[in-house]
């Protein structure tokens, strides 16, 4: 059984798995974003993959104050959007009711 994984193996030179602490990873994002160079030279620089630094700029990137700013006017802008949606949604239900009841001054068809 070992002969026949030295035998599949044979030739294929597999990298072994690496590691990298935090801070090296925010001082590569930190690195990324003040070059201006763009994800591929960086990775290719440093021998790692595109991906794996943007998964790192979302996991240490900096949060732009602005960003958070214009997500927070987003979600309110949907909070009151949706509530203006549930009171239309209502009045179309009262409306439906009101449509559908039957005739009440005792002539049926």
């Amino acid at each position: 059984m070992k002969r026949i994984k030295e035998e599949a193996t044979e030739g294929v030179q597999v990298k072994p798995r690496r590691k990298f602490d935090p801070v090296f990873k925010e001082e590569t994002v930190a690195m990324w974003l003040k070059s201006g160079k763009t994800a591929q030279q960086i990775s290719v620089e440093l021998g790692i993959s595109e991906s794996r630094l943007f998964e790192w700029k979302k996991q240490y990137g900096p949060v732009s104050l602005a960003s958070k700013a214009e997500q927070e006017k987003e979600l309110a802008a949907l909070r009151h959007e949706n509530a203006i949606l549930r009171e239309q949604r209502d009045i179309l239900k009262k409306t439906l009711g009101i449509i559908s009841e039957p005739p009440s001054n005792g002539i049926n068809g």
